[in-house]
């Protein structure tokens, strides 16, 4: 929750704050400004803090106290990382670093709360094992136990937001060992047993969530009575309709009190899902306005973040171009011939780059489209006449003109394959199917047909069929000609709700290790990339052949 995290900053920031005593006389200027911009920040003024943070930095930094600058640095970062930019608070972050003495136990404070503003940030992010990493780094300059406690805590947060429920059960019954302080206790207990239920449904939670709500409510920690809420909500919203809607309403009511709009928002959207329609609409509708306003708020303390910077980086840099104006007029001369001579240079390599991709696009269009030729050729002519052949062998009985119809066929097809014909989605794709694997059944080899039903046909892309039946096609043949198996079957199924499968198998010689497919089984893959799909090539349990196609429904 956010506000758990402004506690936990605030908690940071009291360890590297100034003392009258610690105050550095010698630039007095910039301790005032320090003065003024926390005076703004216990005020909640946010932005003139921000801004007065700035100004101090640049006075520390002309004074050369590398201290001062990385502490200013630090306090902006975390302000940015309360207004919700976590991307500035992150750079800010690490632009202090290097004003900090890793080895000087005086900056350890200003340190550990650094390196806890960018965990914090990277969890925001959801950047989790960034979040990890930092907060391990700030353990390592932290020797207060309770503060040890407090990191631990958020570390295991992140664990639980990773799903890696052990992890963070195993951090938390540490701490429940050790912790006393009651609104951190309530805390660990809460978090404990919500992530016991995330790891176990079926876990009863209810005594230990209602036991650290008790605890937040004896100690009028309205955040943490929120946190509660909030818990309580998703523990009941699945089965207790009634209740999760009860503790929603209560979440609102204290984020409303906190002033906190994250947490409305939270709020809002449960209220949303459990609420009666007409009652769903209106917090609908307050949802829309509350989040419109704060990410209006936001983005304008992010852009008035950065203009600050702006303003002062581009200070700075006016003052280097007045200092620096005779020495850059005589550059301007050799400046502009030189990028006269690399923008010569540029537009020949350009001109050359651009030549060579169109060339090279040009023998790839022509490759493609004579691969794209050959596989039709494959397809059309080599598997329509081992089909035919297939059906002569087999004993199908064929007439004459049957027989005649069938080279026909072929011979248009032949010629029209140089063009990409949209396949004719409205036939009885089923029973070309059926007819075309039927075709390569014989007294020999017995080919087995199951779930090949309109309903799963339906499911599949009209596009997608024909590539499936060349596919299917092409496994046949491969069948025929080089398994010597005598039992074929296939199975057409839904594999899950929007993925599709088809099992192959035969109990023929399979495929030899170390074999190299030939272009079939090669533009078999292709097909089935094209589609979204996967296929697996496997020996079966008793020899034989196992193919597993796996590709996306309609």
């Amino acid at each position: 929750m956010k506000i758990f995290y402004l506690l936990l900053v605030a908690f940071f920031v009291f360890a590297g704050c100034h003392t009258p005593e610690q105050k550095n006389k010698k630039d007095s200027a910039g301790f005032q400004l320090l003065d003024t911009a926390f005076n703004f920040l216990d005020s909640g003024k946010y932005r003139l803090a921000f801004s007065y943070f700035n100004k101090a930095k640049e006075q520390f930094l002309l004074s050369k106290d590398s201290l001062e600058v990385g502490s200013c640095l630090i306090n902006m970062g975390m302000i940015a990382t309360e207004q919700g930019d976590n991307f500035g608070a992150r750079e800010l972050a690490l632009n202090a670093i290097p004003y900090l003495n890793f080895k000087n136990e005086e900056h350890h404070p200003y340190i550990r709360s650094n390196f806890n503003n960018l965990g914090i940030t990277s969890f925001n992010l959801k950047e989790y094992d960034k979040a990890i990493a930092f907060y391990q780094e700030t353990l390592s300059f932290t020797a207060d136990s309770d503060a040890v406690r407090v990191v631990k805590n958020n570390i295991a947060n992140v664990y639980r937001k990773q799903k890696k429920y052990a992890e963070a059960l195993a951090i938390y019954q540490e701490i429940l060992k050790k912790e006393t302080r009651p609104l951190n206790l309530a805390r660990v207990i809460s978090n404990s047993a919500f992530t016991k239920w995330e790891q176990n449904p079926t876990y009863f939670a209810l005594p230990e969530l209602h036991q650290a709500l008790s605890i937040r409510k004896k100690e009028k920690n309205i955040s943490g009575q929120n946190s509660s809420y909030i818990q309580l909500t998703q523990y009941h919203i699945q089965k207790q309709a009634d209740s999760a809607l009860y503790y929603a309403k209560l979440s609102y009511q204290t984020a409303h009190e906190m002033n906190s709009a994250d947490d409305c928002l939270l709020a809002i959207q449960n209220l949303i899902k459990l609420s009666p329609p007409q009652e769903a609409k209106a917090y609908f509708n307050l949802y829309q306005n509350l989040n419109d306003s704060l990410q209006t708020a936001r983005s304008t303390a992010k852009n008035q973040f950065a203009l600050i910077r702006y303003e002062t980086e581009k200070h700075k840099a006016d003052n280097l171009i007045l200092q620096r104006e005779k020495t850059k007029r005589n550059s301007w001369i050799a400046l502009l011939i030189f990028l006269m001579i690399t923008g010569s240079v540029i537009t020949l390599i350009w001109q050359k780059k651009k030549k060579e991709r169109l060339e090279l696009e040009a023998k790839n269009a022509i490759r493609e489209n004579q691969l794209k030729t050959s596989k039709k050729v494959h397809d059309v002519v080599a598997n329509g006449l081992y089909r035919l052949m297939s059906e002569i062998e087999n004993g199908i009985p064929l007439a004459q003109d049957k027989l005649l119809d069938h080279m026909e066929m072929l011979y248009e097809q032949s010629r029209d394959i140089s063009y990409d014909d949209t396949p004719d989605s409205t036939q009885s794709f089923e029973i070309a199917i059926a007819t075309l694997l039927n075709s390569f059944a014989s007294a020999q080899t017995k080919v087995i047909i199951i779930g090949n039903t309109p309903e799963f046909w339906n499911r599949v892309k009209a596009l997608d069929k024909y590539e499936l039946k060349q596919i299917l096609q092409e496994l046949m043949v491969n069948m025929k000609k080089h398994s010597h198996a005598n039992q074929v079957a296939l199975r057409f199924e839904q594999a899950e709700e929007n993925v599709l499968k088809i099992h192959y198998t035969d109990n023929g010689i399979g495929i030899p290790e170390g074999k190299i497919f030939g272009n079939g089984l090669r533009n078999t893959g292709n097909r089935i990339e094209q589609i979204g799909g996967h296929i697996t090539f496997a020996k079966g349990v008793e020899g034989g052949l196992k193919i597993l196609i796996l590709f996306p429904s309609a």
